[in-house]
């Protein structure tokens, strides 16, 4: 899968891009809402957009209403990989538009590959 990575924290955007190469997935990152909606209108067709919520300049639910309006057809998959766990805000990202939700805090980095292999092929 071609995967578009969002997370303003470098530290955690190295950490899962090893994890998803390592998997056989081909990784992009982003740093920003900005920055992911930049490579979108550049680059090829994402399988799938995986976005933390809490980024500087533009929320994750902002985000994901951007990328349905400017992402080409067939959408990619929007997965939400954030510490924010509470109902309000999952329920926020899936009326967005998100496929699935995963808490950083209560996975482990190995497991956030497999859940979200998993999501997709459940698209």
């Amino acid at each position: 899968m071609k995967i578009l990575l969002v997370d303003d924290d470098a530290f955690l955007r190295d950490m899962y891009a090893k994890k998803f190469s390592a998997s056989g997935d081909q990784i992009d990152s982003a740093d920003s809402g900005a920055a992911a909606l930049q490579k979108i209108r550049q680059e090829d067709v994402y399988d799938v957009v995986l976005l933390d919520m809490v980024m500087p300049g533009i929320t994750g639910v902002e985000l994901i209403a951007a990328l349905f309006e400017h992402a080409p057809e067939p959408h990619p998959a929007i997965v939400v990989l954030s510490n924010q766990g509470q109902q309000e805000d999952i329920e926020a990202a899936s009326a967005a538009g998100a496929k699935g939700y995963i808490v950083k805090a209560e996975t482990v980095p190995s497991d956030v590959v497999k859940m979200v292999h998993d999501i997709v092929n459940k698209k």
